[in-house]
């Protein structure tokens, strides 16, 4: 019997998930110009409307991932997704800061468990050996989306008010959620053969994850385990530096592109879709080189740190925007900056391959806790050193995050086995 391939159709699940994620906590940058226009807002005030989705997506990672491995992923992913869409909805109704602020920090919250369920569902999927590639693809979602549509919602916003930016993006998450609700299952439950679930199953997928019910209390024991080991302190610091760099482009890129750069809302779309693009291309080349480079005979560690590590170097590049004054050479730092973290965006495959293996959602949890307090931290380290209008310090402080993130990987990590206590 020939294997099927049920689990291509979960990868591309998985990929569309990813970029309506992403288009809902990003649309808020798009709007963020015309809105401080309409409603006065000045760059410290905004910096804060910024940053308050990542409080609560810092905060919930952990409690989102021990309820990730605890309600099956066929009805947990649908239910958050409808409501932050609700949400989304709801923003473009918002007049104030302090309701843009509150509205914000929900769909932080509701998105929290967003990644540990496409990580726990892409472990239960993939094997080992097409893990890395399946979640590169998947993870490049969050950069084609935003490059082909933010011109897109520039154009609809130019037209129609940035209102119309939140309710638009907002019904399409609402529609997908219900698409997921009727089209997943568990490999066990789905339509796979079983030629396709040995080959994975063979391969090390997990495919008992989010089927198999776990204890019911979250002990003590099983917190220590996922903060007491130095190589997961490597893969956390590592993913903040990452996370770093795509917070600024996702919050204030389009503000620096048309107040700093001084282009217009066109322009600025067209330009803002080409970092998107190459980090796109960077996340495709991360993920499928990494798992060539194990079929090749290298070890998983080599094979999956090598990409991580020099795309965060790669990303250091960004600081090059501050010495250049033609937009196409500032977009060229911008393009290749975002290049390297599309290369580092692979983070995943080793929370995949390190945790262990009955706390995958508390482990994913966990990294994206830490790796997301830059989400706080980038839009207001950028909101307050902008306050004179001068971009250039905020990317020096990308720059240099970016650097400590790879010395993380460097030091820190050691051999690549799954912790087990």
């Amino acid at each position: 019997m020939k294997p099927t391939y049920i689990r291509y159709g979960v990868m591309l699940m998985l990929f569309v998930s990813v970029v309506i994620t992403y288009l809902d906590r990003s649309n808020l940058s798009i709007a963020a110009p015309a809105m401080r226009a309409e409603l006065g807002i000045d760059t410290v005030h905004m910096g804060w409307i910024l940053s308050a989705f990542g409080w609560t997506y810092a905060f919930c990672q952990i409690p989102g991932g021990w309820l990730v491995d605890r309600v099956a992923p066929r009805f947990f992913y649908p239910a958050i997704l409808i409501l932050w869409s609700v949400a989304t909805v709801t923003m473009g109704l918002a007049g104030s800061v302090a309701a843009l602020i509150a509205i914000r920090l929900c769909i932080g919250l509701l998105e929290a468990p967003s990644y540990s369920i496409n990580n726990q569902v892409v472990t239960s999927w993939f094997p080992d050996r097409e893990r890395a590639g399946a979640i590169g693809f998947y993870t490049s979602g969050q950069f084609v989306g935003l490059a082909f549509l933010t011109p897109v919602l520039l154009i609809l916003e130019e037209s129609h008010g940035w209102r119309s930016v939140f309710y638009t993006t907002g019904v399409g998450g609402l529609v997908w959620g219900l698409f997921w609700l009727l089209a997943y299952r568990n490999p066990r439950n789905s339509s796979a053969n079983a030629a396709e679930l040995a080959y994975i199953e063979a391969g090390g997928a997990l495919t008992e994850l989010g089927v198999r019910k776990q204890k019911s209390h979250a002990s003590f024991t099983d917190f220590l385990t996922v903060f007491r080991y130095r190589k997961l302190w490597g893969v956390y610091i590592g993913q903040f530096a990452v996370t770093s760099c795509q917070w600024f482009f996702l919050t204030w890129f389009p503000t620096y592109l048309i107040e700093f750069r001084h282009l217009s809302f066109v322009k600025s779309g067209l330009y803002a879709s080409v970092p998107f693009l190459a980090a796109f291309l960077g996340v495709l080349c991360s993920g499928f080189l990494s798992d060539r480079m194990l079929r090749a005979g290298l070890s998983l560690g080599v094979a999956r740190k090598t990409p991580i590590i020099g795309g965060l170097l790669l990303s250091s590049v960004i600081m090059g925007a501050n010495f250049v004054d033609a937009p196409s050479l500032v977009i060229g730092f911008m393009a290749l900056a975002f290049f390297g973290n599309g290369l580092a965006s692979i983070g995943w495959s080793l929370v995949s391959s390190l945790a262990p293996s009955r706390l995958i959602g508390l482990t994913g949890g966990t990294f994206n806790f830490i790796s997301n307090l830059s989400g706080i931290t980038t839009p207001l380290v950028i909101g307050y050193l902008a306050q004179g209008g001068n971009f250039a310090p905020g990317l020096t402080y990308i720059a240099v995050v970016a650097v400590i993130g790879a010395l993380a990987y460097i030091l820190m990590i050691g051999k690549l086995e799954r912790v087990e206590r």
